[in-house]
């Protein structure tokens, strides 16, 4: 088991983006972790843990565009 880190705002939403990384390494992505997992599922939840994989937020890239235009 894996610690939530602080920037998660849950449980769920930790779950979900590992599920996401997961299918994403299953489909063939590279880890980005040195892991002694073959499991996509352990993979993924390691390298969310560690901060690896972020939940991409469209509108926080349009704010910080908009910022580097100012």
């Amino acid at each position: 088991m894996f610690k939530i880190p602080e920037f998660m705002k849950s449980k769920y939403e930790f779950v979900m983006l590992a599920a996401k990384r997961a299918e994403q390494l299953q489909m063939g992505a590279l880890p980005r972790v040195d892991s002694s997992s073959t499991k996509v599922t352990v993979i993924a939840q390691q390298e969310v843990a560690e901060g690896k994989v972020r939940i991409f937020d469209p509108e926080q890239v349009v704010e910080d565009s908009e910022a580097e235009e100012e």
